[in-house]
């Protein structure tokens, strides 16, 4: 049996698995990581990028067949799958490439051990059947998510069913789809799906879609997505069974109504979960509830109960978001790094964004978390904006929270145009304490959807005033678009 004593290991090379190791170096620990592969992250294989490219290609046929409400008949556009699908491919693989290059940068430098770990012991590694690795002081587990399918689907093959990290390898699109889940990954897939020639059932159990908490929003989304696909966002999956002309599905709604059909394609889209099967980590010390996570994960610093395993990226079950994951990555490498001295790492602003048409974004406070009491509401419905309907996309909903209090801004959700670009401007607004008045300071310009956002603010610090009592006369420019 071979062994090797290291600083810290790190279990996984996707994004935070990089990060966490590239931190432990950087904090003076010898430091490897450990992975069976595939290799490449998880968002440049199968998340982020190659459903970004599935979505633009859906999004250049849908601006074909809506080129007629500007003057212009271009016809019903000719989608050829596999010519979309060579292309989703391609760029994919390009991505991949990209994060390799790391990856064989470690392993020419004997950084990067090519196998399966789990735990023997605490900071203890069993690496295949002939490889033990010590860490000396600590662990970080960054092994990323898998598909989470519903147990109804998940006995019946694909290719009839297939999961969201199967739906890239498609080589035609079905005449007609049903998804299983109506969560970003679930709406984002299928409305691409639709716009490239496919007829698109959602359904949920929970009533919620793109993981929108605010109520108005919620609905001015459902709307927008309703045009292209048909929601059943309130409706559980009882029944499923092969059959020979594709599969057939029973969903009952909450009022009682049962649905049936058949469809030739069931894309299970009911999210991740975090890949730990198989890790051991109870030999670790680290406690593990009924699901077989940590039972006490400290979201500060990542650190599993007092056991010397650091959880970083998807593993965590807490951000499942790149960004996220690069945080996570630096705080436990730094951590597991300087272990037992353990500190809370920085957090930025929290922020989602969903690419959907309407796009979907999350800044800051949630509306489930606000104390409608002492915080206010403004809003700004994108049906008669300006700039939104020269664009021909004037439909949805922005709503931005702030403190009575204090009149700083808390947070926002929205589903409308140009979404990806309010919610970083939101973003920056809040992680840099800005208040309602001093956002309403800077410079809009006309015309663009950002001016939406600066009636949402009027309408907030109006909002603010009659509760407060304040009622001052508005300062800055005037609230048009």
């Amino acid at each position: 049996m071979r062994e090797q004593t290291v600083d810290v290991a790190v279990i996984g090379v996707g994004t935070a698995g990089l990060n966490a190791r590239r931190a432990a170096e950087k904090a003076g620990a010898q430091a490897v990581a450990i992975d069976p592969g595939p290799l490449g992250t998880l968002c440049a294989r199968v998340g982020c990028m190659p459903s970004k490219l599935l979505i633009a290609a859906g999004e250049a046929a849908h601006a074909v067949r809506e080129a007629k409400r500007f003057g212009v008949h271009a016809g019903e556009p000719r989608v050829v799958p596999g010519e979309v699908m060579g292309r989703v491919r391609r760029e994919r693989d390009r991505f991949v490439e990209y994060q390799l290059k790391e990856v064989r940068r470690l392993a020419a430098n004997g950084l990067l051990i090519d196998g399966r770990a789990r735990f023997v012991a605490t900071n203890e590694l069993a690496v295949g059947d002939d490889l033990r690795v010590k860490a000396r002081k600590a662990v970080v587990v960054a092994t990323g998510s898998v598909v989470k399918v519903p147990p109804l689907l998940a006995k019946l093959e694909s290719p009839r069913v297939i999961d969201s990290d199967q739906v890239f390898e498609l080589e035609a699109i079905p005449e007609r789809l049903l998804v299983v889940g109506a969560g970003p990954i679930g709406v984002e897939l299928g409305q691409a799906l639709a716009r490239l020639g496919a007829r698109v059932t959602v359904i949920c159990a929970d009533g919620k879609v793109a993981g929108i908490r605010d109520p108005a929003v919620l609905a001015a989304a459902k709307s927008g997505l309703a045009r292209e696909m048909t929601l059943h966002t309130r409706s559980k999956l009882e029944a499923a069974e092969a059959r020979v002309d594709g599969v057939w599905v029973r969903f009952r709604g909450e009022d009682g109504e049962v649905s049936e059909g058949t469809w030739p394609m069931v894309l299970a889209a009911t999210g991740r979960e975090p890949r730990l099967k198989g890790l051991e980590l109870e030999r670790a010390g680290v406690e593990l509830d009924d699901k077989g996570r940590p039972r006490e994960l400290d979201a500060t610093t990542l650190q599993c109960g007092e056991a010397p395993v650091f959880l970083a990226g998807d593993a965590t079950g807490l951000h499942p978001l790149l960004h996220e994951a690069i945080d996570d990555g630096q705080i436990a490498g730094r951590n597991a790094a300087s272990f037992p001295t353990v500190l809370p790492g920085e957090r930025r602003t929290p922020l989602g964004i969903v690419f959907t048409d309407p796009q979907v974004a999350f800044v800051g406070r949630r509306f489930n978390s606000l104390d409608l009491a002492t915080c206010s509401i403004g809003q700004v419905d994108f049906g008669d904006q300006g700039r939104a309907r020269v664009m021909g996309k004037n439909h949805g909903l922005l709503r931005v929270y702030g403190s009575d209090a204090t009149g700083a801004l808390l947070g926002a959700e929205l589903a409308g145009p140009a979404g990806e670009h309010l919610a970083h401007l939101l973003a920056w607004a809040i992680q840099s304490s800005l208040t309602v008045e001093q956002a309403l300071r800077l410079p809009f310009y006309h015309p663009v959807v950002e001016e939406g956002l600066r009636t949402a603010l009027l309408d907030l610090r109006s909002q603010m005033s009659a509760k407060t009592g304040a009622g001052k006369a508005a300062a800055g420019a005037p609230g048009g678009g």
